[in-house]
């Protein structure tokens, strides 16, 4: 159960499954919509999801090879969940910036060494 969690709350699986909840994306269109992650981390992340039957990965015989992802139907289970934690992540992010600089602003500083 552990380790199902710890996929699911990788916050990039999480971006890639909000990213085809409305429709199927090829490699590049998901490097470019997911925001700060490098190509070998979505390579990685797309084999897990698609390991886990999450999403279904399609190659294209052409040239050259186009590849496509889709939520499976069980990815498409996540879906809820994956939106309302987005919401709750866009509803609260003013709070918890605030709070994260007032602990960091109470913290002692430490001499350097």
């Amino acid at each position: 159960m552990l380790q199902i969690l710890g996929l699911i709350g990788s916050k990039w699986s999480i971006l890639i499954i909000g990213q085809l909840r409305d429709r199927t994306l090829r490699f590049g269109e998901l490097h470019r919509s997911v925001k700060g992650i490098s190509q070998r981390m979505l390579t990685l992340a797309l084999r897990q999801l698609e390991r886990d039957g999450l999403l279904t990965r399609t190659v294209h015989p052409s040239v050259p090879p186009r590849v496509d992802y889709t939520l499976s139907e069980l990815g498409t289970t996540l879906l809820d969940s994956v939106v309302a934690l987005g919401e709750w992540a866009t509803t609260h992010r003013h709070e918890i910036n605030d709070n994260r600089n007032r602990y960091d602003a109470a913290q002692p500083t430490q001499a350097p060494s």
